[in-house]
């Protein structure tokens, strides 16, 4: 058995408009507005890493727990952005956080890799504890590489979200998930080491769209609930169009799902835990609501998990 204990999260501080990304790609605001939803984005200082930004993550994600960082039983970071190839950013956190000794892993996963995170850590918390998953991303160090371009540059920003999985107790119990991943589509959506982010949008938002929905009702249908019965979607931010299209597609209203892409832009693996982080310091899931998270992301991969209120 596995618990959702707390969320946490970190934007950085310097706030980019739509006009200013705008000018430097040659669109105009109202434009990046209707394609994306998104007003606009964060990005982080030139001497802010990963690391920094899912350190504060964390720090924010135990201290609303109540738990000591010396409790963790592992560290799981997902980033598709980090500053370097290895060694990745998790056992830097671990070692800021005052720990020596505490296993981490690193997942180079885009978009989805906070929801594969979680679901690792429910099946492993039971026999090394507390697991804290983190989603960091600096996207705009990828999105400056030169040439810039207006599909990739107007859409993703920084920031770094966090979740604690308990092995006993929580606000909500991890009740199951579904993942999958299809290799076919690699080529579609891509980041090389030293070139810009390569992205085929039509081919990312047609297998988004049918891929997601899909993926939630499976879960649904094996737990014999319907989306009508979900209380709170929290899905990875990535753009405003492909949530409706997901919501339609489900039968269900937009306002069901969680969104803050219009402040925040995509912040890839971190922005599902940030929007997670954000609905939970305003909303209280009572117990026996359902709760559904929902990625899609390079590789591609992509999946759903749910949750349920408990007692606790």
């Amino acid at each position: 058995m596995a618990f959702l204990k707390a969320f946490g999260s970190y934007l950085p501080e310097r706030v980019v408009s739509n006009a200013e990304i705008g000018a430097r790609v040659g669109c105009d605001a109202e434009w990046i507005r209707n394609v994306s939803g998104i007003d606009e984005r964060r990005f982080a200082r030139d001497d802010e890493t990963v690391t920094d930004l899912a350190l504060r993550a964390a720090q924010d994600c135990l201290e609303r727990a109540g738990v000591k960082a010396s409790e963790l039983g592992m560290i799981l970071v997902a980033s598709g952005s980090s500053e370097r190839q290895f060694p990745g950013p998790a056992a830097s956190v671990a070692n800021r956080l005052g720990l020596d000794s505490t296993p981490c892993l690193d997942m180079s996963m885009a978009s989805a890799g906070s929801l594969f995170g979680i679901s690792l850590a429910s099946r492993l918390c039971e026999s090394l504890g507390p697991i804290l998953v983190i989603g960091a991303e600096k996207m705009s160090r990828i999105v400056e590489r030169e040439p810039m371009e207006r599909g990739v540059a107007i859409l993703f920003g920084d920031g770094a979200g966090a979740c604690l999985v308990d092995p006993s107790n929580g606000f909500a119990r991890i009740l199951d998930c579904g993942l999958y991943s299809d290799g076919a589509y690699a080529e579609d959506l891509r980041l090389p080491f030293t070139t810009p982010l390569e992205m085929n949008g039509r081919s990312v938002i047609l297998q988004a769209s049918r891929k997601i929905p899909r993926a939630i009702a499976t879960l649904l249908d094996q737990h014999r609930k319907r989306a009508a019965d979900v209380a709170v979607f929290l899905m990875h931010q990535a753009n405003q169009n492909l949530i409706a299209r997901v919501a339609k597609a489900l039968e269900v209203a937009e306002d069901k799902f969680y969104s803050n892409i219009r402040k925040f832009g995509n912040t890839s693996s971190a922005s599902m835990l940030i929007a997670a982080a954000e609905w939970s310091s305003a909303n209280k899931l009572l117990p026996g609501e359902t709760l559904c998270f929902a990625a899609f992301g390079a590789g591609f991969h992509w999946g759903a998990l749910l949750a349920e209120g408990s007692e606790a």
